[in-house]
C-alpha cells in the first residue's frame, strides 16, 4: 500500500469526513426548516432552495465515491439516447445487489446535473433519520411502508405533487424492494414458481405495484424509463467501508432509455411489462458475467468539480473551529474536559459505524422472513 492509500485508510480521516457530514447536515436541516416560511407564498422557490440545500449533503457522499476513492463508472448506452440524459425527467430502475449501488445511482444523477432534485421511493422509517431522512422530507421524497393497503393512496398523492416540480429529476426505484442475497433469492424464486413466473438468476422478483403507480402518476411529466443494470469488474463486492478507505472500484452500468409511451398504462399489463424487463436485465447480467461487458457503446460522463468544491467549503468552514476547540480541551488538563474529549471521539466513532452499517447488505429488510409468510404479495 502506498503512502496515500495508507493515509486514506486511517480512522482519523474517516472521523473528519463524518464530522463534516454530520455538522453540515444538521446546519442544512436547520436552514431547510427555515425555508418552510416560504411555502405558503412561493412553493416553487421553496423547492428550488431545498434542491440546492439537499445537494450540499448528498454531494458529499458522491464526492467520497468519485474523488476520494476514485471509483470509475463506465456507462454502456445507445449514443442516440445519451443526449437526453439530464435533459428530461426519468424513472430509473436500478438493480439492488451491492452496498453502494445507491451511490452509483447518485453519481449518475450528479454527472448529468440532476442530483439535487432527484427522488427515490424510500422506506418511511428513513424520514425520521437525521440529516438524510430530514433532507429527503424537505425535498418531497416519496416514502412507503411496504404495505400496499397503506401505500396505495399516500404514495400516489406524493407522486402527484411532483407533477409541477420545477427542477429536472431522476426518480430512482429499486423494484426488488431489498438487496439481493442468496437466502432472499431462494425464497423469491419459490414465490416466482408459485405464481408461474420465469425464474431469475441474478435478481429478486420485482414488486410491481409501486412501479405501476409511479408510471401512472408521472405520465406526461416523466419522458422515459432508464433501465439501469449495474455490476463491478473482477467480481468485486464494493462496500462503503472500502470507499472510506479510498479503495478504487471499477463499475459498469448498462443504461437503456425506454420512452414512457412504451410502458402500458393498465396495472396488469404494466406489471407484466416489468417482469419482462427483469428477465431482460437478468440476461444482460448473465452476459456480463460471461464476457465482462454489457451491450451498446461504452461512455464515461465527465466528473464535475462541484461535489469536491462543496465538501472543501464545508470542511474549511467547520474544521478550523472544531480543531481549536479540541486543542483547548486537551491543553486545559482538566479531567472533566478530557472526559468530554473522549465522549466526542466515541460519538464520532459511533457516527462512522452508523453511516457504514445502514448500507450493509446483512442489515437489509427481513425480506425472507416476511415474504415467506406473505407470498410476496404485490
Amino acid at each position: 500500500m502506498d503512502l496515500v492509500g495508507l493515509l486514506k485508510s486511517q480512522f482519523l480521516c474517516h472521523l473528519v469526513f463524518c464530522y463534516v457530514f454530520i455538522a453540515s447536515g444538521l446546519i442544512v436541516n436547520a436552514l431547510q426548516l427555515l425555508t418552510l416560511l416560504l411555502w405558503p407564498f412561493d412553493r416553487q422557490l421553496f423547492r428550488r432552495l431545498n434542491c440546492r440545500l439537499s445537494y450540499c449533503v448528498s454531494s458529499q457522499l458522491v464526492m467520497l465515491l468519485e474523488w476520494w476513492s476514485g471509483t470509475e463508472c463506465v456507462i454502456y448506452t445507445d449514443p442516440r439516447a445519451y443526449p437526453w440524459f439530464g435533459k428530461e425527467n426519468a424513472i430509473v430502475v436500478l438493480n439492488h445487489k451491492f452496498e453502494i449501488d445507491f451511490l452509483c445511482g447518485w453519481s449518475l444523477a450528479e454527472r448529468f446535473g440532476v442530483l439535487g432534485g432527484s427522488k427515490v421511493l424510500a422506506k418511511k422509517e428513513l424520514a425520521y433519520v437525521p440529516i438524510i431522512g430530514w433532507m429527503w422530507y424537505f425535498t418531497e421524497m416519496v416514502f412507503c411502508t411496504r404495505k400496499w393497503e397503506q401505500d396505495r393512496k399516500t404514495v400516489s398523492q406524493s407522486l402527484l405533487h411532483l407533477r409541477d416540480y420545477p427542477e429536472k429529476y431522476f426518480f430512482l426505484i429499486h423494484c426488488e424492494g431489498t438487496r439481493f442475497t442468496e437466502k432472499k433469492h431462494r425464497i423469491s424464486m419459490q414465490v416466482a414458481q408459485a405464481k408461474g413466473l420465469p425464474s431469475l438468476k441474478h435478481h429478486l422478483l420485482p414488486r410491481t405495484k409501486g412501479f405501476a403507480v409511479t408510471v401512472r402518476s408521472l405520465r406526461n411529466v416523466v419522458s422515459a424509463v432508464y433501465d439501469c443494470t449495474l455490476n463491478f469488474r473482477d467480481n468485486e463486492n464494493p462496500t462503503l467501508l472500502g470507499v472510506l478507505n479510498g479503495k478504487k472500484y471499477r463499475a459498469d452500468m448498462y443504461v437503456r432509455r425506454i420512452p414512457l409511451e412504451q410502458v402500458p398504462e393498465e396495472e396488469d399489463q404494466c406489471s407484466a411489462w416489468l417482469h419482462r424487463l427483469y428477465q431482460e436485465k437478468d440476461a444482460f447480467q448473465e452476459q456480463y458475467y460471461q464476457t465482462g461487458t454489457f451491450p451498446e457503446t461504452p461512455m464515461v460522463p465527465p466528473r464535475r468539480p462541484w461535489t469536491l468544491l462543496n465538501w472543501l467549503f464545508w470542511a474549511s468552514l467547520l474544521l478550523y473551529p472544531f480543531f481549536r476547540f479540541l486543542v483547548s480541551m486537551v491543553s486545559s488538563g482538566s479531567s472533566l474536559t478530557l472526559a468530554g474529549f473522549v465522549l466526542v471521539f466515541f460519538v464520532a466513532s459511533v457516527g462512522v459505524r452508523w453511516m457504514i452499517g445502514v448500507t450493509e447488505i446483512d442489515k437489509g429488510s427481513a425480506y425472507g422472513n416476511m415474504d415467506s409468510r406473505q407470498k410476496h404479495k404485490d
